[in-house]
């Protein structure tokens, strides 16, 4: 049976998968009302975990130093109390050879719209290297859900980012919506914070 994360635990994933981001989108990303979800990061911002910053207007959320380190035991509690240890990190084994495909692709699409280099692959060439990782992330999230509720909704994401990307090329690596590599990045991020690891691998 899937376990469904405290939501203050949601709350703090959230801020670190977002990486920086408003309440708006921390409450939808937690399925949360805002003024509820508003408590909790004041809650954690009083024991130093979550910061917030403002420019010319605009203003979010992050995790301090503290915070990551506080919700890393949160997540790796949680993970040995649902016995779903050794089911994730064989996900995250899977994922990796995934994750070179897309980094690699969205790393090419952005040299191509800047004209860099001499490799300068189509739209459609693009599109088609990702609906390989698009087809597995259903498997994957399905082997993850059956542990952790929390990890529902990326192939959903994924999929419909690359479902727009043959209109507007933007959806392939735009920072200004949930892109694939944007939604692919915060997969690996909520991998490896609740495996403890890093970017690389330790």
């Amino acid at each position: 049976m899937t376990h469904t994360s405290p939501i203050d635990v949601r709350v703090l994933h959230a801020v670190r998968t977002l990486g920086y981001a408003d309440l708006a989108r921390i409450a939808a990303r937690v399925r949360h009302p805002e003024d509820e979800v508003d408590e909790h990061l004041l809650g954690a911002q009083a024991h130093g975990w979550t910061t917030y910053t403002s420019y010319a207007g605009d203003g979010g959320w992050s995790l301090t130093e503290a915070g990551k380190n506080h919700g890393e035991e949160l997540l790796a509690a949680e993970l040995d109390a649902v016995g779903a240890r050794a089911a994730v990190e064989a996900v995250h084994e899977d994922f990796l050879p995934l994750n070179h495909v897309v980094a690699a692709a969205c790393t090419a699409w952005q040299l191509a719209e800047l004209g860099i280099g001499t490799h300068h692959p189509t739209l459609s060439d693009t599109i088609r290297t990702l609906k390989g990782p698009a087809a597995a992330l259903a498997d994957i999230e399905n082997r993850l859900t059956s542990h952790l509720e929390r990890f529902a909704g990326y192939h959903q994401r994924f999929a419909a980012a690359l479902s727009r990307a043959g209109a507007e090329a933007a959806w392939i690596t735009g920072t200004d919506r949930d892109s694939c590599h944007r939604v692919w990045f915060e997969l690996h991020e909520d991998l490896i914070a609740t495996l403890g690891l890093t970017r690389d691998g330790r």
